[in-house]
């Protein structure tokens, strides 16, 4: 009702809410005192010989109806039905959601905060932490990612290591924390290239993986590539982190064959993971991350490389 701002629609509401119950109870108190007469028919068959009777409800079952009237009375006056009014209990789905969390976080939120201080490492080696971001997982990620976190066509594998926007510990909980949104422009729409160019391109694209490819086409989408996907995915193709994927492996999140390649050309495709930071918390998306980390595809933080200690020193590692 939040959503009407005039006084009218409350009226409206009340007004066929009551109006319906009232009603059932009138009709039912109508067909009370209708006059029925045991063994007379409706006048109304079906199938030659299938005839209505006039028979009065049984009196047990006519009173049950007027019990449910009753009832219904009796709940809107305790529960929210008739447009804004609250009820005298005060319900409403919001608050019994609301307290439901906060009984939850009074339970559970010890929990999470005692994993939530420790390295996310260590909670990925944790079997108690595992159970409860395998539970998370399950809940929020599986409809895309599949229960075994493999993926599917256009949902990246978080099992193995590849990752368009890094595998370490910090890289997996921004994704999961901030969302990511990734966008393949279309190529096939004028003045860029061809039909035929499309075609050189994939093929020269299903070479840098080795898959089966036409030499002549490949050579001719080689000349095409630094100009029209360099930009993005690298001079060799193996793609720039955060920005592009690597197209020398074998990993392909729409499929590999030539007419997927040449629509993703074509086309353009468009991606976006949601951000579950605000949904589901720090706590939360803590534990998710180690247990997304812990599934094998994850990468440790790379280390820093140590400066030189002298100039000197260094100069005979520069030229081996």
């Amino acid at each position: 009702m939040s959503d009407f701002v005039s006084g009218f629609w409350n009226v409206y509401v009340v007004g066929i809410v009551l109006a319906s119950v009232l009603g059932c109870g009138v009709f039912l108190w109508s067909q009370s005192i209708a006059r029925h007469v045991e063994g007379e028919t409706t006048g109304h068959v079906w199938d030659e010989d299938l005839q209505e009777f006039s028979n009065p409800l049984p009196s047990w079952w006519r009173w049950l109806f007027y019990i449910t009237i009753i009832f219904s009375l009796f709940y809107l006056a305790m529960y929210p039905g008739l447009g804004t009014y609250q009820g005298q209990f005060n319900w409403s789905s919001t608050g019994q959601y609301d307290g439901e969390i906060k009984k939850a976080d009074e339970q559970y939120g010890p929990i999470f905060k005692k994993f939530q201080s420790q390295d996310i490492l260590a909670v990925a080696a944790n079997s108690e932490a595992k159970e409860m971001g395998q539970r998370l997982f399950l809940t929020y990620c599986a409809q895309c990612h599949g229960s075994d976190a493999k993926g599917a066509r256009g949902f990246p594998n978080l099992t193995d290591n590849d990752w368009l926007f890094g595998g370490t510990p910090d890289q997996i909980k921004e994704s999961i924390l901030k969302g990511r949104d990734a966008m393949m422009p279309a190529k096939g729409v004028k003045p860029d290239l061809n039909g035929d160019q499309i075609k050189d391109l994939a093929h020269y694209v299903r070479s840098l993986s080795g898959l089966a490819a036409d030499s002549i086409r490949a050579q001719r989408g080689k000349e095409l590539f630094a100009p029209a996907c360099a930009a993005c995915h690298g001079p060799d193709g193996k793609g720039v982190l955060g920005l592009a994927p690597n197209l020398t492996d074998k990993v392909w999140l729409y499929g590999s064959s030539e007419e997927t390649i040449t629509e993703t050309i074509t086309k353009g495709r468009t991606n976006r993971m949601p951000a579950f930071g605000e949904f589901l918390g720090d706590a939360k998306v803590h534990l998710l991350t180690a247990y997304v980390y812990g599934l094998g595809g994850g990468v440790k933080d790379a280390a820093p490389a140590a400066p030189a200690a002298d100039p000197a020193a260094a100069a005979p590692a520069e030229k081996k």
